[in-house]
């Protein structure tokens, strides 16, 4: 079977044999001036509005020139016309916050219909003329978002009986809405088929009763109304295509058959369909099935993709790396090299390469050049040039790959760098030549086999990883090619440094980093790892420069050192008995090592409470540690170990060093004149190939998944001249890397305008409108046993309780329409004064002083939680616990601490891991769960109630709550859950997203891009869990009526099933036995 269809003459093909099918892939151009980006539409009897580069526009139904309607710097989004086409609302960022606006489709100045600090964003409008809008701002774990109306005159935004919704909208009737319940972690992520692949939800207002279309796992997005039917995506044929469903009917069919590229959002109205696709906006007639694409113009000056020049922030000022004598510093800022004198002089910038990564530099050891790796030949290749960036020689390497922490051998002769593949290289700068050293045991996340050249240019050390994940040192003889491994493995080695003299070779090692090499296991949590400072004598005919010593007259006195070269000598016979401690230096959490001059190593130390890391000044001759900075969050040290560049803060300095700690102003470098011009056009076009390049590089498997991957480079590469916002491009590049299909494959942050945060206040109360006036409905306390979380009205003594009315806020009146936030703008974190009352009159009122909060999530989590655990209690006549995890992250394991124990008298346990946004492999908590009651110890004290053996443990059933927003480390727990046997699964498939993240570079304006680096399959050798998810036992699903109802029909059925357990697998705890009778003597007395 051939799949076919329209080529049209103005775009190019490219052509792909797959599995015996010929595919033809557009590539769409530029056509006739047209612009290319238009989003997210939305359509009225004569125009079309949209989105492009982060502002509103409207063209007529016909397509033509746009006239844009917004234009400030934050993001305007989601258009929506009015019934009458006279109006559109949008959600806008003005004030800093995304919020309701609207402004008449002629132009005009928005109006702002809400405040509150959550996003708002607009989905369309009710009959009535109001606009429907989505919000989080009383969100609680199941139920994040739902839909809200607010009158077009503004007030408290009512909120709809839907417990969840996400994007979607009302009926023209009212009498249903259409909505995609919840929002994707990954909407990039092709061919995705886990738990958040769900169909479109259709719910009548009124019964609440819920139909959705036909579904084959797929996902359907972006539901809208046009006559009755709905009109949404479907993935069902590996694409997103638009598709119609009729609700009178229950039949659904496919309107579109584009095989290219995904239709990205549509609106309906007026007769047709108006869909993005390809980067346009395509007009569809439902009842012909005719399409075609609108030729939309939307000129005008995009100041996002216009040159300029920035100041460059300290903290942003990357890769240093201090000159031979530390007289200027280089560093790495937005795909360019900069240097920096120390003391007099100005700052350099050597690349000045808009559209080119210039990465990682590094100084000669004589001074006189600088290399560094770039890419701008399409690859990454080395560059060394004089230091003011002349003279540039190319170096090519042999294989694509990224490249990080090059460091030149003392003699010039040679530089040692590692690449994505954990490799150490040695390339000879005469010739070229590369030299492949030695390949770290795993792709670890933390990348500590950096070498370091000994004095004498012979050597390069660095600490390597065994099978058992303990790291050893590592010294290569780069003229004999010999590997020698200083340590035996029994302690964890890492950063070697060589002493200035060539005797030495300085590391840390660790005997108690045990549990911390399963790095990505929960049971690494609350492991404290601490280090000693070893020095490796390396000669056998060396001493150790911790022999006692006895003050003594010298019998042949020594004018002075001399200066002959160093020569380093590694003899290998009985080097484990020349390894001593230093002494002096109790063991702590040590970081890492720096060098320093001869006799002196700088030791960096992680103190508990304290940001950046402690510096020490290690002497062997004193056999002490000075403190030398703390604070640093980076530091290097010259070739001549004469001067240490450390940043603490956004401070930085080059210091003496062999001097006195730095203080005051002490080797402050001047910073603040240092600027950057940045031509987005052309950072665009870089990071569009680095993403492309970190896929290939960095992906945890080398096939792309059977993309192929080059020509996926020339269809979206060629969308990048009509990118004209940062936004523009996070589209495009998350549509490339979507062709991956792998889950992770996140894009996000980057180089956006700067906006004011509103800092808008919370009350920590459910608010409702009563006869004109705001009562409270609700106030939420933070429960018990949260230090940090208060509720502003909740203090004992202040004198607010719910039912009362608040009438004023920093005497201002508050009345309906007024919206409260409005008035609590700018007030989080700050003492405000508000007028209560009794009655809505507010006749007799009284003031109390509060301080709003800036985020009330916490509050009605935990608010949540304690509700779940109530109802547990109520539903089992206390015979089970119940724990909510978050994640399993630090905060899962701080939560299943609390409450696990806590509760482990009851008979079984209900685990709710609903929305758990992942983090670690929780196998601490399934082993802790898995725990089997072994026996007892007796406690003589009371009744004897005796302890049991494991102590710590709740040994009945247990059960755990899934849903499809328990993703990641969320989907790894309920399948160990699972493959321990500990219990059953009770309701939805979670995400599917069981991949792991690490080691991606940063794209050179600073925003994110993730290749994700370790996949996971099972004991039968299977890839498992990705893209699946991990399917209930038991499956629920919380639909709208019964949640409505004060229902959790999930934690019903998990509670149902657990007490069903209990009825055969309730564990009986045996109580002390009689008494041992153990006296005996001969003769039976």
């Amino acid at each position: 079977m051939k799949t076919m269809f329209r080529i049209p003459s103005t775009t190019a093909a490219t052509m792909l044999l797959v599995a015996g099918v010929t595919l033809t892939m557009a590539v769409p151009e530029a056509v006739n001036g047209q612009t290319r980006f238009l989003r997210q539409p939305s359509v009225s009897a004569a125009e079309i509005a949209f989105v492009h580069a982060n502002d509103i526009w409207v063209v007529d139904r016909d397509g033509g020139d746009a006239r844009r309607l917004t234009s400030a710097d934050g993001a305007e989004t989601e258009p929506s016309f009015s019934p009458d086409g006279r109006w559109i609302a949008f959600t806008g960022e003005y004030g800093g916050n995304q919020d309701v606006y609207l402004v008449e489709a002629s132009g005009g100045q928005p109006k702002r219909l809400t405040w509150h600090p959550s996003a708002d964003v607009v989905q369309g409008w009710t009959p009535e003329g109001d606009i429907l809008f989505r919000s989080g701002r009383e969100a609680v774990p199941t139920r994040l978002w739902t839909f809200y109306t607010v009158a077009t005159e503004g007030g408290l935004p009512v909120r709809s009986r839907l417990h969840q919704a996400y994007q979607g909208e009302l009926s023209d009737d009212g009498a249903y809405y259409a909505y995609q319940e919840i929002q994707l972690w990954d909407p990039g992520w092709r061919n995705y088929r886990g738990g958040q692949a769900q169909p479109i939800r259709v719910v009548a207002t009124e019964s609440l009763d819920l139909e959705h279309p036909s579904w084959e796992g797929e996902r359907h997005l972006d539901p809208t109304w046009m006559d009755g039917n709905v009109y949404y995506m479907s993935e069902r044929d590996w694409a997103s295509n638009v598709w119609s469903y009729d609700p009178a009917t229950g039949s659904d069919r496919q309107l579109t058959f584009h095989a290219d590229f995904d239709v990205m959002s549509l609106d309906a109205g007026h007769g047709v369909v108006v869909y993005e696709q390809a980067g346009y906006l395509h007009e569809l007639d439902p009842a012909t099935g005719a399409t075609r694409q609108l030729e939309i113009r939307a000129a005008g000056d995009q100041n996002w993709a216009r040159a300029r020049w920035e100041d460059v922030p300290a903290t942003q000022l990357t890769n240093p790396r201090l000159s031979p004598t530390g007289q200027r510093a280089v560093f790495e800022h937005r795909g360019d090299i900069f240097t920096v004198p120390v003391d007099e002089g100005s700052w350099r910038n050597l690349t000045r390469t808009p559209g080119v990564a210039d990465r990682a530099p590094v100084w000669s050891p004589d001074g006189s050049q600088v290399a560094w790796f770039n890419d701008a030949s399409g690859e990454y290749q080395l560059v060394i040039a004089d230091q003011l960036g002349r003279d540039q020689r190319t170096i090519s390497m042999s294989e694509p790959s990224f490249y990080f922490q090059p460091r030149w051998s003392p003699d010039g002769s040679k530089l040692a760098f590692t690449d994505t593949h954990y490799r150490v290289l040695v390339m000879d700068v005469a010739s070229g030549g590369v030299q492949h050293v030695d390949t770290d045991r795993y792709a670890h996340p933390e990348r500590t086999m950096n070498p370091v050249w000994s004095p004498d240019s012979r050597f390069i050390a660095y600490a390597r990883r065994l099978d058992t994940q303990l790291r050893v040192i590592i010294a290569y003889d780069t003229e004999t090619g010999e590997r020698h491994q200083l340590t035996d493995g029994m302690a964890d080695a890492i950063t070697p440094v060589w002493d200035a003299s060539g005797d030495y070779l300085y590391f840390l090692a660790s005997t108690n980093y045990g549990l911390n090499t399963g790095w990505l296991d929960m049971t690494s949590y609350d492991r404290p790892v601490t280090r000693a400072l070893y020095v490796a004598v390396l000669d056998a005919d060396g001493t150790s420069p911790f022999l006692p010593v006895s003050d003594e007259e010298a019998d042949d006195p020594v004018d002075g050192e001399g200066d002959e070269d160093v020569t380093v000598t590694i003899d290998m016979a009985g080097i484990a008995g020349r390894i001593v401690p230093a002494p002096n230096l109790p063991m702590r959490d040590y970081t890492g090592l720096l060098p320093a001059p001869s006799g002196h190593v700088f030791v960096t130390e992680s103190v508990p409470n304290e940001p950046g890391v402690t510096v020490h000044r290690y002497s062997l001759e004193d056999r002490e540690p000075t403190e030398y900075a703390t604070g640093v969050a980076t530091a290097t040290v010259s070739d001549d170990r004469s001067t240490i560049l450390h940043r603490s803060g956004s401070t930085w300095r080059a210091t003496a060093t062999g001097g006195s700690p730095p203080s005051g102003s002490d080797g402050r470098l001047s910073l603040g004149d240092v600027r950057v011009r940045v031509e987005p056009t052309e950072e665009w076009a870089q990071m569009l190939r680095d993403g492309w390049r970190f896929m290939r590089d960095f992906l945890y498997v080398d096939n792309q998944h059977g993309a192929p991957w080059d020509d996926v480079w020339d269809w979206y590469s060629a969308w990048l001249p009509d990118v004209e916002h940062r936004s523009d491009f996070n589209h495009l590049l998350d549509m490339l890397s979507g062709e991956i299909a792998v889950g992770h494959s996140y894009v996000r942050g980057g180089d956006y305008p700067e906006l004011t945060n509103p800092r808008t206040g919370l009350l920590g109360a459910d608010l409702a409108t009563i006869d004109g006036a705001y009562r409270i409905e609700r106030i939420y306390s933070g429960e018990s046993w949260n230090p940090d979380l208060q509720g502003p009205l909740a203090h004992p003594g202040l004198g607010v309780s719910e039912g009362d009315y608040i009438v004023a806020i920093d005497g201002h009146e508050l009345r309906v329409p007024t919206n409260p936030f409005e008035l609590l703008e700018g007030t989080a974190g700050r003492p405000v004064t508000l007028s209560v009352s009794d009655t809505p009159t507010g006749s007799v009122s009284r003031d109390v002083v509060i301080e709003p909060v800036a985020s009330e999530g916490q509050l009605r989590s935990w608010a949540w939680i304690e509700g779940n655990r109530q109802k547990v209690h109520d539903m089992s006549d206390g015979r089970l616990a119940y724990v909510y995890l978050p994640n399993t992250g630090q905060g899962g394991y701080t939560y299943f601490n609390r409450m696990y124990f806590a509760q482990q008298d009851r008979q079984g346990a209900v685990i709710d891991e609903r929305n758990n946004g992942g983090g670690s492999a929780a196998d601490y908590i399934v082993d802790v769960m898995a725990r089997e009651l072994t026996g007892y110890f007796n406690s003589r004290a009371g009744d004897r109630k005796p302890w049991t053996q494991p102590m710590a443990g709740l040994f009945g059933p247990k059960v755990m709550i899934i849903n499809e927003r328990a993703g990641s480390g969320g989907d790894l727990m309920p399948y160990l859950f699972r493959f321990r046997e500990v219990g059953p699964l009770v309701g939805t498939t979670t995400w599917g997203g069981l991949v792991g993240t690490w080691d991606t570079p940063p794209l050179i304006d600073g925003g994110r891009f993730v290749a994700p680096r370790g996949g996971f399959f099972d004991v039968d050798g299977e890839w498992a869990v990705e893209a699946d998810g991990v399917a209930p036992d038991i499956e629920v699903m919380n639909a709208p009526r019964e949640v409505a109802a004060g229902r959790d029909p999930q934690l019903e059925a998990a509670v149902a099933e657990a007490l069903r357990l209990l009825e055969t697998e309730a564990v009986e705890f045996m109580p002390e036995p009689p008494p041992p009778v153990r006296y005996r003597r001969p003769g039976g007395r």
